[in-house]
């Protein structure tokens, strides 16, 4: 793969600079034989070929003679040049400024002699035609010169072809020799991001080597963040994995339980000895067990609503002390906690918050609950509501680090749970009906020292005075 980069880089490069060449021959090529003449706009602006050429239009016939403008006269001067006329003979008929060296009569030979060559007093000579004579100008210490080449355009064709082609393979090797320095320093770190995705796709996130510096560093950055990111989703993912298969097994085996005591007492019904006493007791059980299994399904519903958000609050504008006081006095009342230390504190007596008041009452008996079941018979549960808290606490065994960041997930039972009938989801969904209600809840535990959860909403906003 990394060798294919290379030579697609490269063959892009030689390809790139053949075509360069190419296109700058060709244009050199149009410029040469196609270079534009100059429009004649007066004395300054042009060449002194050009001014010949258009110095006609400066000329007469008058008498059957020719004859120069006023206008001419002045465009020579201003030109600093002189002017002949020939008639088909040679003959000199009419000249303006002329040297006092120039001659009368020009020959064919001379005429050509003086178009090609500059003469001893350095003046370049320019030949035009008007109607059937010639025209000479000479301009002195022009800064045009004439010179003249003799080809043979065979004989050159061949030369030139060469010099072509050497121009373009020693430029295809230099630019061979660049693109493969380039084309490996550049795809070199292609190939590496290439075999990064790879990696993640093996689900290999360990991170790349932090070295990597230059226009590619900051992609290599965020794959290695991409990695760190995979790499807790899938640590997450596992986890996750293994709890559910661990609740799985709590939950059959207290559905289990439930189910073996309904078909025990189920069948004991069916034995025609049995009292009518007997039968009542047998018929309590399978409906206790029955309500059991009704709330785990309740509960297992509740949790998957909550956290897909298909559960809508009915909100009531709720005094959450006088809420959190007689939730207490129901816990009290509970003859599994009535001889439970229980303390109540309030300082917000007339703080309002729009509550579902019956889930938020099932969230905050699942925290109390779980505080009485989980601290030990002799530890004392407090419940303080403040400004912009609802804290819980209890002076019992603690929670163990290793579960103090699970207590809160769905199907998670502690060390301390084994022995106690739950479904493993009250904390969860405590948790969830909180955040449904825009609070958070945290949790703080030590060892032989207690846990304090604690329930945080908005500090309300100020009465007006």
């Amino acid at each position: 793969m990394k060798w294919k980069l290379t030579g697609r880089y490269l063959v892009s490069i030689i390809c790139i600079v053949i075509v360069v060449i190419i296109v700058n021959t060709v244009l050199l090529v149009i410029f040469v034989l196609h270079q534009p003449s100059a429009d004649f706009e007066g004395v300054a602006g042009a060449s002194a070929q050009t001014f010949t050429r258009e110095f006609s239009s400066y000329l007469r016939i008058e008498n059957g003679a020719p004859v120069i403008t006023e206008e001419g006269k002045q465009a020579l001067a201003a030109y600093d040049a002189w002017l002949q006329i020939l008639d088909a003979n040679g003959n000199v008929v009419a000249s303006h400024l002329a040297p006092e060296t120039a001659v009368a009569h020009y020959t064919p030979i001379d005429l050509v002699h003086k178009y090609k060559y500059m003469d001893d007093e350095f003046n370049t000579y320019f030949i035009s035609s008007f109607e059937q004579y010639s025209y000479l100008i000479g301009v002195p210490f022009s800064q045009e010169r004439r010179y003249f080449i003799t080809l043979d355009p065979a004989s050159l064709l061949q030369p030139a072809l060469r010099a072509l082609l050497a121009v373009l393979v020693i430029d295809v090797i230099i630019a061979a020799l660049i693109g493969l320095l380039f084309s490996t320093l550049l795809s070199r770190p292609v190939h590496a991001i290439i075999e990064r995705i790879a990696q993640l796709r093996r689900r290999d996130f360990r991170p790349s080597p932090p070295h990597r510096t230059g226009i590619y560093a900051s992609v290599f950055h965020n794959l290695n963040d991409v990695s760190e990111t995979l790499r807790q989703h899938e640590q997450e993912r596992q986890r996750l994995e293994q709890t559910r298969v661990e609740w799985i097994g709590n939950l059959s085996h207290d559905l289990k339980t439930p189910l073996a005591s309904i078909r025990g007492y189920a069948e004991l019904l069916r034995d025609d000895e049995v009292s009518a006493a007997e039968r009542a007791d047998y018929a309590a059980v399978i409906e206790r067990q029955s309500i059991y299994m009704k709330e785990l399904l309740e509960e297992l519903n509740l949790t998957m609503r909550l956290r897909s958000r298909d559960l809508p609050l009915q909100l009531e504008e709720t005094r959450i002390e006088t809420f959190a006081r007689e939730l207490v006095i129901d816990v009290l009342n509970d003859p599994q906690f009535r001889e439970r230390d229980v303390v109540f504190v309030g300082e917000a007596p007339e703080l309002l918050l729009s509550l579902d008041r019956h889930l938020m009452k099932r969230a905050l008996l699942n925290l109390v609950h779980n505080a009485l079941i989980h601290s030990g018979e002799q530890a004392s549960v407090t419940v303080a509501v403040g400004e912009t808290t609802l804290v819980i606490a209890d002076d019992g065994r603690g929670i163990p680090e290793a579960e103090r960041e699970r207590v809160f997930e769905r199907y998670y039972r502690g060390s301390h749970t084994a022995a106690t009938r739950g479904t493993g989801l009250g904390m969860a969904i405590a948790r969830d009906i909180i955040i449904a209600h825009g609070m958070s809840v945290t949790l703080e535990s030590e060892l032989g020292r207690g846990t304090t959860v604690t329930v945080r909403w908005a500090e309300p906003a100020p009465r007006p005075s």
